[in-house]
């Protein structure tokens, strides 16, 4: 049975603890839109894909980027269920690799006909700075406008980089929903370290 909570729109809503919430914005988009020029110097980088007996690769990819912006929906996923994610031919999983490791992810989803969703983007900062998220970009949006849709969309939280809309409306997209998202703490229940995401105190 799902839990419930009246939320005041008008003033602020206090959260039981061991609960965490965030602000999402969705942004879709409905052709493709311009092309935006990849930035000098991004040479090395490139898309490897990642299948489905590659589930610890995944992880370790996914948990690399997401670790500080409270990415776990897939940490507390169960293997089998991830997997079948993986093996399913409507979804695109890369890694991104520079300088002979990975470095970033790329997850599209299509398994809606006729759309498509950038479900997980993310570069690790040690190559923020060299170009690579327009690289990243132009590369997911190549990839999702081949495929036969008519809405391409994206959603983003106030735990994620704080330059995530601005960056995804430069991309093309525009906003059209806004929500709240209350989950459990991963770092309650282990799925995250107790030290993860500190700009976002455990509250137990």
């Amino acid at each position: 049975m799902s839990e419930t909570l009246a939320i005041s729109l008008n003033d602020t809503t206090d959260l039981p603890a061991g609960k965490i919430a965030a602000v999402v914005t969705s942004l879709e988009m409905f052709s493709a839109p311009a092309r935006r020029p990849d930035p000098p110097g991004v040479e090395g980088f490139s898309l490897e894909p990642i299948g489905c007996e590659d589930v610890a690769r995944y992880l370790a990819v996914y948990r690399l980027l997401g670790e500080r912006w409270m990415w776990f929906s897939r940490l507390v996923k169960p293997v089998e269920e991830l997997r079948a994610i993986l093996s399913d031919s409507a979804v695109d999983f890369f890694a991104v690799r520079f300088d002979g490791r990975d470095v970033g992810l790329l997850e599209l989803d299509f398994r809606v006909e006729g759309e498509g969703e950038l479900a997980f983007f993310g570069l690790d900062e040690s190559v923020v700075g060299k170009g690579a998220g327009r690289w990243l970009m132009n590369r997911a949006l190549e990839r999702a406008w081949a495929r036969p849709i008519g809405r391409f969309w994206v959603h983003t939280c106030t735990l994620d980089h704080q330059g995530a809309v601005e960056f995804y409306q430069r991309s093309g997209f525009s906003a059209f929903k806004r929500g709240i998202e209350v989950a459990d703490d991963p770092r309650l229940g282990g799925a995250m370290a107790r030290t993860a995401v500190p700009h976002h105190p455990v509250i137990d």
